[in-house]
């Protein structure tokens, strides 16, 4: 199942930026970074379930708050375009270090007009998706209506967007004004793809055709139907995230295939290189993730050593039982084991038993709970006790084992 996680990294102001890391249950096949729309958060719905949709096509997903929004550090009267499109390469910078540099920028709405001035300045990324984006940054200041003629006055003023107030200054419309994002479209030397709806009331569908015929090929166009401008729709933000992956699939690393991929004897474990502790594990046909937590720096994108430790015994357990239950005819219904594992005093530990004695220092100690649907008397209890004490595992961490390492040629 997809992980999302909170993270934060500072931005181009050195305001810490709030953002959402959302990750696919597996190996992630390429990374995507995505921007919102003006004055919007990355917890907007359509951001949310679009970032979701494609962690579900095995594509990893950076959505962050700009700053002086949302959950960000900083006031919003000092952004402008520049500083998100700053924000932008900020966030790409983090994602390099800690993750893999993102192959797809997405943005919605101004969010749009952001990555497409910022994909010049990423040199790994290789497809750019906008939703609903403007064609020319200048087009944002159309929201202000009246009260633009006051910030040009006074040089701040308080501006209602959305229903909401913000404080905007001067310096925001210079800025966007100056903007000339057909020359960035230009010359960005990225795939493109341009999703917007024919109806939209707030970013006309002339933009999407200005920005297309800026664009030099590959390029592709897609009808967002009759969405609004928010993908306020959940069908609508689905149906995006479903083209967006199929699209990009062109563009960066195919999904692994496994199918025809030969088994492998034993178990193969390889790192990622995405995080710190990442790694792929191999064993026979089947595909795993090993990771740690992220209070030690992982990216919790799968389970511990020690997790799969627990895992070991808990199957093995719940497996033996079975067994037993099918050869005696028992209805147990279904059998639940949950394991918990920690390291102990050896002193402190009444119910370990020979593994404690004569042993100092700390003992590593799993506890087990088995949990059956049906009605059993004592007796039988007693004996689930005893059949899980022989299951094969368990006798493998109560017995010394042998490990025999080699450094392969």
């Amino acid at each position: 199942m997809p992980v999302t996680k909170r993270i934060s990294f500072p931005g181009a102001n050195g305001h810490e930026l709030a953002a959402r890391l959302d990750l696919p249950a597996g190996e992630a096949r390429a990374y995507a970074l995505f921007a919102h729309c003006f004055t919007c958060s990355k917890d907007l719905a359509a951001a949310r379930r679009i970032a979701q949709g494609l962690s579900q096509e095995g594509i990893g997903v950076l959505r962050f708050d700009f700053t002086g929004l949302g959950h960000s550090e900083g006031e919003f009267a000092n952004t402008n375009f520049s500083s998100n499109v700053g924000d932008l390469i900020a966030a790409a910078d983090y994602m390099r270090r800690e993750l893999q540099a993102p192959a797809i920028l997405i943005g919605h709405s101004l969010g749009g007009a952001a990555v497409l001035a910022a994909a010049g300045e990423i040199p790994e990324v290789q497809a750019v998706a906008t939703i609903g984006a403007p064609s020319d940054v200048g087009h944002v200041l159309h929201q202000f209506g009246a009260t633009l003629e006051d910030v040009l006055q006074k040089g701040e003023a308080e501006v209602k967007l959305a229903g909401r107030p913000f404080n905007i200054k001067r310096q925001f419309v210079d800025d966007a004004r100056s903007q000339n994002l057909a020359s960035k479209i230009a010359n960005m030397k990225k795939a493109l793809l341009v999703l917007h709806a024919p109806r939209d009331e707030t970013v006309g569908i002339d933009n999407a055709t200005e920005i297309f015929v800026a664009a030099k090929h590959p390029k592709s166009f897609v009808s967002l139907d009759d969405a609004d401008h928010l993908l306020s729709r959940g069908e609508d933000a689905d149906y995006a995230a479903k083209v967006i992956a199929a699209w990009a699939a062109r563009f960066v690393a195919p999904e692994p295939e496994t199918i025809d991929e030969a088994p492998v004897k034993g178990v193969l474990v390889s790192e990622t290189g995405l995080g710190k502790f990442q790694n792929s594990i191999r064993s026979g046909k089947h595909r795993l993730l090993a990771d740690e937590p992220a209070a030690v720096g992982g990216l919790d994108s799968g389970p511990s050593p020690y997790d799969f430790l627990s895992i070991a015994l808990g199957t093995c357990t719940a497996m033996t039982l079975l067994m037993f239950a099918d050869r005696k005819k028992l209805d147990l219904g279904r059998v639940t084991v949950s394991v918990n594992h920690g390291k102990v005093a050896t002193q402190h530990c009444e119910d370990c038993g020979e593994a404690a004695e004569g042993r100092g220092g700390r003992i590593d100690r799993f506890e087990r709970v088995i949990s059956v649907d049906g009605v059993v008397d004592a007796a039988i209890r007693e004996k689930l006790v005893e059949i899980a004490g022989k299951c094969p595992v368990h006798r493998t961490l109560e017995a010394s084992s042998a490990v025999v390492t080699k450094i392969a040629d």
